[in-house]
């Protein structure tokens, strides 16, 4: 499973994610500036789950028709600290959860799943 984390994921949370043994991306290293639009391109022409705080892909999947990635993990939360984010999605895979072909929103104490 390839991971691209979006330029407002932190970069403690993609290391934790690389440690854990994660093919991880930043946008914040990489391609830092780029608009959404490019970034989910790149997405999903390399079939990547995008990993953002940032609501604005559900627009450009369901509204805008764009080409849609592997998955989108949308954090609908304020992170208590920079690992935070990287727990929660490794707790979810943990338990079994999958990601692929979703819109994923989590919000504290609740998951939603929607087909992409």
């Amino acid at each position: 499973m390839k991971l691209l984390a979006n330029e407002n994921y932190p970069l403690a949370s993609v290391r934790k994610l690389i440690a854990a043994g994660h093919e991880v991306e930043s946008v914040t290293l990489m391609m830092q500036g780029q608009p959404d639009e490019t970034i989910l391109l790149k997405a999903a022409a390399e079939q990547s789950i995008i990993l953002t705080f940032d609501r604005d892909y559900g627009k450009l999947i369901y509204q805008l028709n764009l080409p849609k990635p592997a998955g989108i993990f949308y954090y609908r939360m304020q992170p208590l600290h920079p690992d935070e984010p990287a727990d929660l999605l490794l707790d979810l895979l943990a338990e079994g959860r999958s990601l692929v072909g979703f819109f994923t929103t989590y919000a504290r104490g609740r998951l939603r799943q929607r087909a992409l």
